[in-house]
């Protein structure tokens, strides 16, 4: 039994605990996507060359995922208020360290130690919620809470994009600083401390994930660089090719695994899984590739290039909620495979109709078909991951969906980014667009992959609420949230 339970929460600790996870999670899911407006100008400050803003976006994402679900045990076995401000000071420590990088290998690595930091904190935040929020008033809560995440990932491309211009690239990290350093003694004073109910540690699975997913990571991101049959690709390939198959063998054993096997044998949950898998790779390849783009080619400013950006990342604002109500009428199926099949039209007609003097009246179209089929995804695939397991593993079942979405993320940048650099360059608009044409087409086979993938969950229909979207990840709104 959760120690919390045993104890009355503290007088006003409900308020408190609504605004400190709250803030902790807009600042995590702000990371996500913040430094895509800042990376022209992180490159010609700092060096290096497409492979290191791959790195500077993918070494967040991957140490993310990987370690999400065991930031999550840490705080069962250690204490979950101990663990979330140990959490908010590794991930306060790496922004200012990310600020003050002096070269790219040093940026890279603090936002790696940011994505641990990030996987602590923020599976905490809606355990530390749910602990101090009455039933009753929970559904309040958990909308605020899914509401600061989601507006952190729709404005993030925006808030990096007016740092860098109006101050310096190094802003978008400085700005977490404040942030953390008020919330540390805040939750030290505010949050009453608990355990769960599962102290163990799944350390041999963590470690077999991680290597794996970075040999993988590694290899795409080196391949045009040291060339496809090199021995430190074809390495990296193998030895990661190797060490999931070991992860998923030992996961089949393990005792207390960290993503338990036995959860794919549904075929609903293995489907929408595989499908959230390839819709990332797709979008947020795109979304990597767009914000360079708009700088590169367009000519835009940052904080201009972050205004173009929202119609595709906050049009789920506005669309998640009809996708969540038409879902609760239709099933959740039919309107997830819709929204990838949106986003792969999306994709295929700014493929179509980007050229080196392109105006973006002609992008438009294309942004916001892709907002609208992210609308119409997160909601209703997050009812369809809720649908599928019983209550006990519901949280289980979160994670492992929020994990293989960031490792989506991360392949993402790494494919679409190695197909953009063999076919062209950032030596010319002309050269620049000849690599990312065939990317995005990439990028939209991925998704129109994951939308045949939807074709495989069974038709039934599943009512849903808010409460089942925010524990899921997702906001109300329907947008990403990063747990």
């Amino acid at each position: 039994m959760d120690q919390q339970r045993k104890q009355p929460a503290r007088r006003g600790s409900a308020i408190w605990a609504v605004a400190i996870t709250s803030a902790a999670g807009f600042i995590a899911a702000l990371d996500n996507l913040i430094v895509t407006t800042a990376l022209p100008s992180i490159r010609e400050d700092l060096g290096g060359g497409l492979e290191d803003l791959e790195w500077t976006v993918s070494a967040y994402t991957l140490t993310f995922a990987v370690l999400l679900m065991f930031g999550a045990s840490l705080g069962d076995r250690f204490g979950r208020r101990r663990l979330f401000v140990i959490g908010l000071a590794i991930f306060t420590a790496a922004s200012a360290a990310a600020a003050l990088a002096p070269g790219m290998s040093e940026l890279i690595a603090a936002r790696a130690a940011q994505g641990v930091g990030a996987a602590i904190v923020t599976p905490l935040t809606l355990t530390l919620l749910s602990a101090a929020v009455p039933a009753e008033r929970r559904g309040v809560a958990l909308g605020i809470w899914g509401a600061a995440s989601g507006i952190a990932v729709a404005t993030g491309p925006l808030i990096g994009g007016a740092l860098t211009e109006h101050i310096a690239w190094q802003w978008i990290f400085w700005v977490n600083v404040p942030l953390g350093l008020a919330l540390m003694p805040l939750a030290l004073l505010r949050l009453d401390e608990s355990r769960g109910p599962n102290p163990s540690l799944d350390l041999v699975g963590t470690v077999l994930a991680s290597g794996g997913l970075f040999g993988i990571i590694y290899a795409l991101i080196r391949g045009n660089v040291d060339g496809w049959t090199s021995t430190p690709v074809l390495g990296g390939f193998i030895a990661g090719a190797a060490l999931l198959v070991g992860f998923v063998r030992y996961e089949l054993r393990a005792k207390h695994p960290m993503l338990p096997m036995r959860l794919f044998r549904h075929r609903s949950f293995s489907a929408i899984n595989a499908a959230s898998l390839l819709m990332f790779v797709g979008m947020f390849g795109a979304i990597f590739l767009l914000s360079q783009y708009l700088q590169t080619v367009g000519g835009y400013s940052p904080m201009e290039a972050g205004v173009r950006m929202l119609p595709w990342t906050a049009m789920p604002m506005i669309a998640g909620p009809l996708a969540g109500a038409l879902s609760d009428r239709i099933g959740g199926a039919p309107v997830v495979m819709v929204g990838m099949a949106l986003n792969a039209v999306g994709l295929g007609l700014w493929a179509l109709a980007v050229e080196p003097q392109v105006s973006y009246t002609a992008l438009l179209p294309a942004l916001i078909v892709c907002g609208i089929g992210m609308g119409m995804f997160f909601a209703p695939s997050a009812n369809l991951v809720m649908s599928t397991v019983r209550p006990e593993e519901q949280g289980i079942a979160s994670g492992a969906n929020n994990a293989i979405r960031e490792v989506g993320g991360a392949i993402g940048v790494a494919s679409l980014a190695a197909v953009f650099s063999a076919q062209g360059g950032y030596g010319s608009a002309s050269l620049f667009v000849d690599g990312l044409v065939p990317a995005l087409w990439v990028g939209a086979g991925a998704v129109a992959l994951a939308a045949a993938l939807a074709l495989l969950i069974p038709r039934q229909r599943k009512a849903g609420g808010p409460t089942a979207d925010l524990a899921a990840g997702y906001g109300p709104a329907g947008a990403p949230v990063a747990i």
